[in-house]
């Protein structure tokens, strides 16, 4: 059996998006942790630099997804990671928690798309698409207690906000706090989009070809966002040590 061809376009968006969050990372450190005044870093620039990056990584894995082989096992192994990169930060900085972040979002969506694949197939791929997208501009608000598109909004019911696994679900309890907060809801929505757009467009997307940093970067994207804040935490302590 042959094996398909990378597709380098891929793994190169990824690694672009890889390079600008870890330098929205290395900004934030330096910002709430070592004191740095950024006034632009806490407007609605940095909020939409944030957003694009983090909707890069989540609606790229959803198009990803049919492209391996068991993603049951790969969403099982993102969802582990994302959860030691949880509690190594409970441990190391208790006052930056960093509870159902992308790594946990992402690998929780991996397992439930695999395993609705057969419903979601069934779909016309363009409905699919149109429904996600709809789904998750309807839920972007949950959080902060209702659904709506634009002007028409619905409040929910406060029993949905209530513990732990509802903060997960999307729901989060009152004093509930994370740095990096990823839930089900809305975000599997995206990932959905991107699922879906890989049936509508996947064999058109071209191989495009192999650039050394942005392609290893993409290629090797868990591993990196592993260690990269353990790494930009050492640079930076030993820098402003120095200054």
């Amino acid at each position: 059996m042959m094996k398909k061809p990378r597709i380098y376009t891929l793994d190169n968006i990824r690694g672009f998006a890889l390079i600008n969050m870890m330098a929205y990372h290395a900004l934030w450190d330096i910002v709430y942790l070592f004191g740095v005044n950024m006034p632009w870093y806490r407007g609605m620039g940095a909020f939409i630099w944030q957003q694009l990056i983090c909707c890069t990584f989540i609606a790229l894995s959803g198009f990803c997804l049919p492209l391996g082989r068991n993603g049951v096992k790969r969403g099982a192994i993102v969802f582990g990671c994302g959860w030691v990169i949880s509690l190594v930060m409970k441990l190391f900085s208790p006052s930056t928690p960093n509870w159902f972040g992308v790594l946990t979002l992402t690998g929780a969506a991996m397992v439930i798309i695999s395993l609705i694949r057969p419903f979601l197939d069934r779909l016309p791929k363009e409905m699919g698409l149109v429904l996600s997208i709809m789904l998750f501009l309807a839920t972007r608000f949950a959080k902060d207690g209702y659904l709506g598109l634009g002007s028409v909004t619905f409040p929910l019911p406060d029993f949905l906000y209530s513990g732990w696994i509802s903060a997960w679900l999307g729901f989060p309890f009152a004093g509930f706090h994370s740095t990096d907060y990823f839930p089900i809801v809305p975000w599997i929505f995206l990932f959905a989009a991107g699922y879906f757009l890989h049936g509508i467009i996947g064999t058109r997307v071209p191989e495009g070809r192999e650039l050394p940093i942005l392609t290893w970067l993409g290629r090797h994207s868990l591993e990196v966002y592993m260690v990269h804040q353990p790494l930009i935490m050492g640079v930076l302590t030993i820098l402003f040590k120095v200054i």
